[in-house]
């Protein structure tokens, strides 16, 4: 037995063009799978993930999105939904983050985040979810993050998209884990990503952080691609409706 083989399965997989969602892209095809990746600003011809995948021995499709973009994460969700090789494997990971006040926050960036790091998630689940339902079988992976759980200081919008997320993966799994189809996330810590780039420029934000991180250190994006793989794998076909938390200890602290 192999149960974190996915050899002949398809993922999709959001934000693949860097930071962890190119990570989890490629533990998947490490681990067998064929990769269709989507990112803002990805050049579906020519991409430093797409190489990593197909040096892999799998195959990769690249697609540019803007996920801010609601009529064009429609249309990337039909499209996928119709291909003749159905999507096995779901990430949803595209996200974006905007920093101010909640007294100062403007309310078009509030916006914005919620349609990228949620309601994205949700047309995309909606529509292969559906293919996955009638197939009887598929795996859909969010990132939440620890402000699922915690409010965060100066991103209003970002905490409330991650709660969010967390809400979906439950509500979702309650529908579709008899049919089949698992839903999880997973909930990353503190990884040393563009989104955390302004904290560990901080100096004493820095230090704090690592003071409460029981493991000592930032997280790597390749931290994140083992559980990926694992909650894409038949080794979780009774996992579903859980978030995972990967932040070297930071909520048991």
């Amino acid at each position: 037995m192999r149960p974190f083989d996915l050899s002949g399965r398809t993922a999709v997989v959001t934000g693949a063009k860097r930071g962890i969602g190119f990570a989890i892209a490629e533990a998947l095809a490490a681990a067998g799978a064929d990769i269709i990746g989507v990112s803002a600003s990805l050049d579906p011809e020519s991409s430093a993930i797409g190489d990593r995948v197909r040096a892999l021995g799998r195959s990769f499709e690249g697609h540019r999105v803007n996920f801010a973009d609601r009529s064009a994460v429609t249309q990337l969700a039909s499209t996928l939904a119709s291909r003749v090789s159905a999507v096995d494997i779901l990430v949803n990971n595209a996200g974006t983050i905007r920093r101010a006040p909640a007294a100062d926050h403007p309310l078009e960036w509030f916006d914005e985040v919620l349609e990228v790091d949620l309601t994205s998630g949700f047309v995309l689940a909606q529509a292969l979810g559906r293919r996955m339902l009638d197939a009887g079988r598929g795996r859909i992976v969010f990132t939440a993050s620890l402000l699922s759980f915690q409010g965060g200081i100066n991103v209003p919008g970002y905490a409330a998209a991650k709660s969010g997320v967390v809400g979906l993966v439950h509500a979702l799994s309650n529908e579709w884990a008899g049919r089949g189809v698992t839903v999880n996330g997973i909930a990353p810590g503190y990884i040393a990503t563009d989104n955390t780039q302004a904290l560990r420029d901080d100096h004493e934000r820095s230090r704090a952080i690592l003071d409460r991180i029981p493991a000592g250190r930032w997280g790597r994006a390749e931290d994140i691609g083992g559980t990926a793989v694992f909650l894409a794998s038949d080794a979780a076909e009774y996992v579903t409706g859980a978030v995972i938390p990967v932040d070297g200890g930071w909520l048991g602290r």
